[in-house]
């Protein structure tokens, strides 16, 4: 039994460590903007939540052997009596390294990294907002499956209407 064991040692292979699947190995903003293009006097009409308008979209690069940057823009805006509350883009990534087969790649790419970067991104627009002396917003957790779903039917639509 022991030289079974000893055996086992001898393959260099096994004695590498195992890499993770999914490594973040820095997030960052990428671009980050606030504009209230009515202040100061849009202040005064703050005595009802404002209408918000919330765009997500997720973007993916290569960047070297198993590197990629993944983007996460979030765009919002509000309105208030038809008036122009704010203007918010934050464009935040992250770079990961990716140890899974080929064909998850794409998947982990554009739902799993932006699973994991959301609350910080979200954290990051409640701040702005916050800080910018605009009413708090927290943002609801987003569906990034069901965008990646979507995509992948534009996608398909757009190959079979060529």
């Amino acid at each position: 039994m022991a030289d079974n064991m000893n055996n086992a040692n001898d393959n260099p292979e096994e004695n590498q460590p195992q890499m993770p699947p999914i490594v973040i190995n820095n997030q960052y903003i990428g671009d980050l903007s606030l504009e209230i293009p009515h202040a100061p006097e849009i202040f005064r009409d703050l005595t009802q939540p404002p209408e918000i308008h919330v765009n997500v979209d997720v973007n993916a690069t290569y960047m070297h052997d198993n590197f990629f940057n993944v983007s996460l823009n979030i765009k919002l805006d509000g309105d208030i009596n038809e008036k122009k509350l704010f203007i918010l883009d934050l464009e935040y990534d992250a770079i990961v390294s990716l140890n899974i087969p080929k064909e998850h790649v794409e998947p982990v790419l554009m739902v799993e990294i932006p699973r994991m970067m959301f609350p910080f991104a979200r954290n990051i627009v409640t701040n702005c907002l916050t800080e910018g002396g605009l009413p708090p917003l927290m943002l609801n957790p987003i569906d990034f499956m069901a965008m990646y779903q979507n995509r992948q039917k534009q996608a398909q639509a757009q190959q079979q209407g060529k």
